[in-house]
């Protein structure tokens, strides 16, 4: 059902970067660049768009708004939370197991305060 997330950022060229670092372990890369927004994706699934917002205001995180990327394993999980923190996001949840039995995962903020989470299932 979901074909691509956007999120804002206010320095593209910086989320740009981070995002290459961190969605690297989970085997996206950039796709199309749009200019004002940069696609990221794994083939052929939904993509991660981040963008300039199109009002030209400044990008802000929306409460209670988290984007949750998916995981092939608990290994991948620790590389993207540590890749997210080494590039400058900030932790929100180490990784570890959640309240739901199965879930496994780490969460993070990126370099404008968008709130990430990547997690695995069973």
């Amino acid at each position: 059902m979901i074909g691509y997330v956007t999120i804002g950022s206010n320095d593209l060229e910086k989320a740009k970067a981070f995002y290459d670092a961190v969605l690297a372990p989970l085997g996206a890369a950039r796709g199309f660049d749009l200019g004002r927004m940069q696609l990221y994706n794994a083939g052929g699934g939904p993509a991660l768009a981040v963008c300039t917002p199109y009002d030209e205001q400044d990008a802000q995180p929306g409460n209670g708004t988290m984007v949750a990327l998916q995981a092939p394993s608990h290994e991948v999980i620790g590389e993207v939370h540590a890749a997210a923190l080494a590039n400058g996001g900030t932790c929100e949840g180490p990784p570890g197991p959640r309240g739901v039995p199965g879930f496994y995962g780490a969460y993070f903020r990126d370099l404008d305060g968008n709130k990430l989470c990547v997690f695995k299932m069973g």
